[in-house]
């Protein structure tokens, strides 16, 4: 907070502007108080580290007469590029095209993590289909929640954009209209991308669930069916055992018969659970 009170004080920004990126929640938008404006955008975030590994961070650029102030509560890739050098046609002097260069870098950042999220949904798909451990099922289910917040936060990213486009409120040469289309056509087809993987991973789980189900259901059902096999020997056992006078019980072949008539209930109803396909 001392930081952006220090900012705000010598470069006369509002303190709004420097204080309105760092909430987490904050959503994309554009704000005006002449002479600055603040444009938000929510950027990809990866760490490998956490539950949900994919998620994204507002991050904040605001344009004084004099100055552009990128304002994050992460350390950004996104402006890793620009600070490091690596960043191409890049000049502090044009702070338009500055500022579409920090759109373009989103959109191929986005693009980027989408492709890192497709492969691992096929593994873990391969690995739910060899055996459905809870650790895939859980890491489809990350995936899944990390799609959320990618086609959320480009969505709205994209308003932004037009909103740039359509009101005129940075003022942009013939290549910068065009670099700007280029990049609100990379963040559409960020958000197509995104849903196709969100509507593929989500029938992905809709199919699990389902297998998981059937399973579950043919192994009460063999359990079942065992419970009943092994009750009708049972069930004769106790009837021999009573101390009353029963049929056979002077035969010396008593035992034999005893098991025979245990046996045959068992293996007709073996009979029938496999003409059934119980088994």
């Amino acid at each position: 907070m001392d930081e952006a009170t220090t900012v705000s004080r010598e470069c006369g920004v509002p303190l709004s502007f420097l204080t309105d990126p760092l909430d987490a929640d904050e959503t994309p938008r554009v704000d005006v108080d002449d002479p600055h404006m603040l444009i938000v955008i929510r950027t990809p975030r990866f760490d490998s580290s956490a539950q949900v590994q994919y998620t994204t961070s507002p991050l904040g650029v605001v344009l004084s007469p004099d100055r552009v102030i990128t304002v994050s509560s992460q350390k950004e890739s996104v402006l890793e590029p620009f600070a490091s050098g690596k960043a191409r046609n890049f000049s502090t002097l044009r702070r338009t095209r500055f500022i579409l260069h920090v759109f373009r870098m989103t959109s191929l950042l986005y693009l980027s993590h989408l492709k890192e999220i497709n492969k691992k949904t096929t593994n873990l798909e391969a690995q739910v289909r060899k055996s459905l451990r809870n650790e895939a099922l859980i890491g489809l289910l990350d995936l899944e929640k990390g799609l959320v917040y990618f086609t959320t936060a480009l969505r709205s990213n994209d308003l932004v954009m037009e909103r740039v486009q359509k009101t005129q409120l940075l003022t942009m040469l013939p290549e910068d209209q065009e670099l700007l289309e280029d990049v609100i056509t990379d963040n559409r087809q960020a958000i197509q991308m995104a849903d196709i993987y969100s509507n593929i991973l989500s029938g992905m789980m809709d199919a699990f669930a389902s297998v998981i189900s059937n399973n579950l259901s043919t192994v009460i059902k063999f359990l079942t069916s065992v419970t009943i096999i092994l009750m009708l020997p049972t069930l004769v056992a106790s009837f021999y055992g009573m101390n009353v006078k029963l049929p056979f019980q002077s035969s010396p072949s008593a035992f034999l018969i005893t098991m025979l008539a245990s046996l045959i209930p068992s293996a007709i109803a073996v009979v029938i659970f496999v003409r059934k396909r119980w088994f």
